[in-house]
């Protein structure tokens, strides 16, 4: 059977029809007030409105446009909103899709942030965030294995995972510098054993679920995604709007504050992030978290966790940690402004220089990747980076570990911190055992396994 389209063409009954611009944006709007629990619970909400319920793109579709975000820097759940958004009304419709997933959990996090510089000192809010940290280590350790079991599929990606982390914790190398060597070898290792690193971090779907076409499928067919495909000048275009539209206010900001500023420093630094933050939060988050406490001074490491357990809380995606960390640093270097306003400021700052090159690098580079459809050297090259995330987010739960059940770490050489035993905190201990028990034995969502864990600490602190 077949149904007309909103043109008058024939259309398979199955494939609803094309939304307007007002359907996609109200379920935007819902996706960014809903999308909680991380980039996978994020992917999983995609995944269930677009492909499951409205049909709007294809699952062979879907998946392509997640492996290839996976590539790109940056949240990869916000750039698969704007791909989408993108695919169905054009630079409007990313636009719309990837502020709607940003915005609600920018404006509780402010807040958040807000409430935490004011009252942390607090003894009931102090109690309430030993609790939170404890089961933010859980969180992490959740991650490792998590992106573990669906990276390491053999011991070539088990040996990177392992190169990966010796080469953040003991060596220090810059996270860009391993990320990029994890992508050549996967990129050189498919043409010499491209048994070991073929597949994408994702994986396919079912034979039948790929033949279920969507929305966007139909509109390929009859030729109405014209922008998908790469013009001559598409490139200088893109970049010629948004690189001005990314540094122009960073650099105006740096100007005028002077380059010596803490406003200088959260957008350059914030800016850099921007350009090597692949892999998602938690593979950026140990490097964002030495800086901003070692380099710049900004926060102390538990304040570094409280914040992550604070951007867990929230809806959009995890890496709105860095909007704490902004809030923070502006707060604390506020002259001559008043602490909050300076602090909205930065969080605000913050925001601009990490979300809107997202929009850039879709905007730029989605006409191309539409051309590389089951390339396998960037799949190979994309297997490899994400082996080696499992390292660096090794290391990033190791961070926390050290520094949420011991009072005291000390150094050894080479870089690498042991924790001194007899600062072990038992109430810390205790509360990360259970709550990793409770994430990863039961099965209880991060969500309530927060809470509880906050309640907790009420009550480890009073006793």
């Amino acid at each position: 059977m077949t149904a007309l389209a909103k043109d008058g063409t024939a259309r398979p009954a199955d494939v609803p029809a094309v939304p307007t611009f007002g359907e996609a944006t109200r379920l935007w709007a819902k996706i960014g007030l809903l999308s909680f629990g991380g980039p996978a619970g994020q992917i999983a909400l995609m995944h269930k409105e677009l492909v499951e319920e409205r049909r709007w793109i294809g699952e062979e579709r879907f998946l392509h446009a997640l492996n290839y975000c996976m590539l790109l820097p940056g949240p990869e759940a916000q750039q698969l909103a704007v791909y989408v958004g993108w695919l169905l009304h054009r630079t409007a419709g990313g636009l719309v899709a990837g502020t709607l997933f940003v915005l609600p959990g920018a404006f509780v996090m402010l807040a958040l942030s807000s409430f935490y510089m004011l009252y942390n000192d607090a003894p009931v809010i102090e109690a309430l965030f030993f609790g939170v940290k404890a089961a933010v280590l859980a969180v992490v350790v959740e991650a490792v294995i998590r992106i573990g079991r669906r990276a390491l599929k053999n011991r070539v990606m088990v040996a990177i995972a392992v190169a990966a982390f010796l080469a953040i914790y003991v060596a220090k190398l810059p996270f860009p510098l391993i990320v990029f060597a994890a992508g050549l070898i996967g990129w050189i290792g498919n043409r010499f054993a491209p048994g070991l690193f073929s597949g994408s971090a994702h994986g396919k779907g079912s034979a039948a679920a790929a033949d279920r076409r969507g929305v966007v499928d139909l509109m390929f067919e009859r030729g109405e995604l014209g922008h998908t495909v790469p013009t001559k000048w598409h490139a200088v275009r893109v970049i010629a709007i948004w690189l001005p539209v990314w540094l122009g206010p960073v650099a105006l900001i740096a100007v005028l504050a002077g380059p010596a500023s803490v406003w200088a420093q959260i957008g350059g630094f914030f800016s850099l992030m921007a350009v090597v933050t692949f892999g998602g939060a938690y593979a950026v988050l140990a490097y964002v978290a030495q800086a901003a406490v070692t380099s710049f001074g900004w926060l102390s490491p538990g304040e570094m966790v409280d914040g992550l357990g604070l951007a867990e809380t929230t809806p959009g995606p995890l890496i709105l940690v860095l909007q704490f960390v902004g809030f923070a640093a502006a707060y604390r270097h506020a002259s001559p402004l008043s602490p909050l306003l300076a602090g909205s400021l930065g969080a605000a700052l913050t925001l601009w220089a990490t979300f809107v090159p997202c929009f850039f690098w879709i905007f730029l580079g989605a006409p191309y990747i539409e051309q590389l459809r089951q390339n396998k050297a960037l799949s190979a090259a994309l297997g490899a980076i994400t082996a080696a995330v499992v390292g660096v987010v090794m290391n990033l739960a190791l961070w926390f570990a050290l520094h949420v059940v011991f009072g005291k770490v000390v150094g050894v050489g080479w870089g690498v911190e042991v924790p001194v035993f007899s600062s072990l905190d038992w109430r810390a201990a205790l509360l990360s055992a259970a709550a990793m028990i409770a994430m990863l034995k039961l099965k209880v969502g991060m969500l309530p396994t927060l809470a509880a864990s906050a309640l907790a600490g009420l009550v480890l602190q009073a006793l």
